[in-house]
Order: structure tokens, then sequence, then C-alpha cells
């Protein structure tokens, strides 16, 4: 029996990341006849790419087909903060560290990197869309102070490199004067997260079919095969990749298991030549996990502009509404104006919500749901390296080939069941309201 699609993906605000690109190139081909294949992936971003290009490495003679429900680089993919973070960074936690196992996370965040290394080297990517710049955790208070040197002791003892930053250096880092410490880490890479995605799909183009505007709207076994739906045509294969993250529930698997929380961010127009002094490209991630997320991009990337991210919101109904966009920009531009007093004057052209999916325990589900059905799905915050990992894992289970990474991810336990509507977003926008209260110099 077909399971029907419950929700498709719902945007609030444009696909910033795509528009300071310049326009796409003319839509992909829509599935408009049905057609069989050797595997059908749900979903064009991180991590449905990501499977593609592990699958076709195990099995490089396969018919592969790919659908997105919108335009690739313009769904979830393309919305986050562009973080590819190697070291653990739980957001539920206070101060981002990992839960024991954090040897093994690393390892694992480190080898995405290098199969997204390996991925714009092969398909020719602009390198300035996979900056391997580095982050650093800013604090702007005494308490978050106290987090960053906390978190910075974690990562010593596991023997990683920390460099203890003042508040000279985060001036002349950020051109800002309103951090007062910071802590950098040098492995996380500054991925322009549009043009990363539209170059990768242009790479995988000529391995496999890639269907644009293809929502699928149904999924359901046809003898040993699976059916995927949608509104023209149907794909049938004996193997499927589900890579839509949050929208995993949509199709009926973990159901009341899924955290569906919109953090919301804006991008200003391009900064006036010499307006904001420091180094032309960085990113600060705060010392608390509640606080505010600032980058800078380049001409490269898309101009010479400031990214603003803070903000959370619980919609388990995964529909934003117009006035949590609303609160989110006006508090960007707060906190924008606390950071850069001198560019008050400067506009805010683009704000937009992305779609997070956490797990109450923070596990992925990445395993087989079905026979022959893989999921890459529950990224926990982490969208390009848990998207990464999730889609090599689900490729390789469907390939029939075993890694460290299928390992590691089968062996997590099923994500925690969560408490019943409406007590759920309730209780769990109240508790990010005191949060964010808590964390408001950040």
């Amino acid at each position: 029996m077909a399971r029907k699609t419950r929700r498709l993906p719902a945007h609030r605000g444009p696909a910033a990341w795509s528009e300071v690109l310049g326009a796409q190139p003319a839509a992909l081909p829509a599935l408009s006849e049905n057609r069989t294949a050797d595997l059908v992936i749900i979903g064009g971003g991180i991590a449905g790419l990501s499977a593609a290009r592990r699958f076709l490495q195990l099995e490089p003679d396969a018919a592969v087909v790919l659908l997105e429900a919108g335009r690739l680089a313009e769904g979830a993919a393309g919305r986050n903060s562009g973080f590819m973070i190697d070291l653990p960074h739980d957001l539920a936690s206070d101060d981002y560290a990992g839960g024991g196992n954090d040897r093994a996370v690393i390892a694992l965040n480190r080898h995405a990197i290098s199969f997204a290394r390996e991925a714009v080297a092969e398909y020719l990517i602009d390198p300035s869309f996979f900056e391997e710049a580095g982050k650093v955790n800013g604090a702007a208070s005494t308490a978050a102070e106290t987090t960053a040197q906390g978190y910075a002791r974690h990562l010593e003892a596991l023997g990683e490199t920390v460099e203890h930053m003042d508040a000279q250096a985060m001036t002349e880092l950020t051109g800002s004067t309103y951090y007062r410490s910071g802590l950098y880490t040098p492995g996380t890479v500054l991925v322009q997260p549009a043009g990363y995605v539209r170059g990768f799909a242009a790479g995988l183009g000529s391995q496999m079919a890639l269907h644009e505007k293809s929502a699928v709207t149904a999924l359901g076994r046809a003898g040993p095969d699976w059916t995927v739906q949608t509104d023209a045509a149907s794909v049938t294969s004996p193997r499927v990749i589900m890579a839509t993250n949050g929208h995993l529930e949509s199709f009926g698997y973990a159901r009341g298991r899924l955290i569906h929380l919109f953090l919301f961010a804006s991008m200003t127009e391009p900064l006036q030549p010499g307006a904001l002094a420091g180094a032309p490209i960085w990113g600060v991630t705060p010392a608390d996990p509640m606080g505010t997320t600032v980058r800078r991009i380049d001409g490269r990337q898309g101009g010479d502009r400031i990214v603003v991210r803070s903000a959370a919101v619980l919609r388990s109904d995964m529909t934003v509404r117009p006035e949590d966009l609303s609160a989110a920009a006006n508090a960007h531009r707060d906190k924008f104006n606390a950071r850069f007093p001198e560019l008050t004057d400067t506009a805010m052209a683009y704000s937009w919500a992305g779609q997070l999916c956490l797990s109450r325990n923070g596990v992925s589900v990445m395993r087989e749901l079905d026979p022959g059905l893989f999921s890459a799905c529950v990224q926990n915050g982490l969208g390009l390296t848990k998207g990464t990992l999730t889609g090599i894992g689900a490729a390789e289970l469907a390939a029939g080939a075993t890694s460290e990474v299928t390992r590691a991810l089968s062996a997590e336990k099923r994500p925690k069941l969560l408490p019943p509507q409406p007590f759920r977003d309730l209780v769990g926008n109240a508790i990010l309201r005191r949060k964010e209260r808590q964390a408001a110099a950040e």
C-alpha cells in the first residue's frame, strides 16, 4: 500500500545564498514519464547529492534517478549558514561538547569533509565556495567566556588545536569591538551552500538523471520493487534512499520522534568599500549555542556581506508563520547594530527561515527502514557534515557495502519519543525563549 506524502517542503523567505550568485540556469526537467532505475533518491540536498556520488562510486554503471521537490540549492540545503564543522557541535548542550564518543565523531566528521573536498576537486566546483578557513567561537560576556574556556579544555583534552583569541585579536578578525574573546579552531569549512550544491549537481549530471520540481507525492511497494510517485509520473526501483531530513516524518516514518526547528538568518546588502575593517572572510559561532552566528563573505561568494543567524522556533507542523520571520528579522537588525554600530545604515537585503530536524537523543536516522528503503535523515542541526555522512552511509547500505560510517550510524538508537502536542511546541518554545534571554548578549 502506498504511503501518501503528508506534507511537501514549504519555505519562508528567499533563498539568499542562491540569489547572490545570480540567476540559476534553466530548471532541470521535471519527471514527466514513467521509468525504472536501479536507485531512486528522494531529495536533492546535501544528503541526496552525497548519496548519489557515493552510490555511483560503488556501482558506476547503475541507473540512478534523483527527484527534487523544488529547485536545487533553494531548499533547506541552500538556507543554512554554511559551516561544515569537524568538531563536536551539540546544539542541545550548554557548550557544544559531545556525549563521550567525541574522537569517533570527529573522525566521522573529517571523513565527511574529505569526501566533500574530493567532490569539489572532481566536479570543478569553485574553490571559493569551500573555504577551509576554520571558525571562531566568540564570547561577548563573562558567562560566555567561562563556557568557552570549558569547551576549550574539552577540546584540548582530545588533542585538538585551539587558538585563544583576546579582544584585540577578535577586532582584527571581525572589524568589531563587540567580542571579549574567541576560540579559533582550524578544521571548519565555510561553504557557500548554494554554490556548492549547484556545482555538485552539475558534476553529477552526466552520470545520472536529476529532476527538479518533482515532488514525491506517494511511495509504495510494487511487488519486490518500490514505486516513487510524483504528480506527473513515477519511477520503479528495487532501492530507494530518502534524503528528506525532517520530511522523513511526512512519509510516515519516525512520527512523534522528530523535532522540527527553524533558525532564521539575514544577509546585508554589499558593504561599501572600506566600510568595515577586519578579514574579508570569517565565521563566528556563539560560545553559547543559543547565541548569534555571524559570518562575513566576500565577492567570490556573493559580495562583501554580513550574515546574521539567530532566533529559533519549534514548529511541529513544519510551517513557519510570517510573524516568526518578521520577529527574527527585527532581532537580526538589533544584533547587527550592536556588533557594527558604524554600519547601522546598511540594509538587510534578505531574511529567511531554514528548517532543521533534531532528535531528542541526538541521533540520526541512517538505516534500512523497510526492505530496499533506506534513510539519510535527521541531521541534528549539522546539515553540511551530517547530511554528507548520512548520504554516504545510506548509499553504502543500498549497495551492500560497510564502512566506519555505516557501522557507526547504523548502531545509533532510534530517536526518542517526544511529548504529545500541543504540549511539545508550547513547552519547547518556552524553553527556547528562556535560553535566548539568558544568551541575549551572545
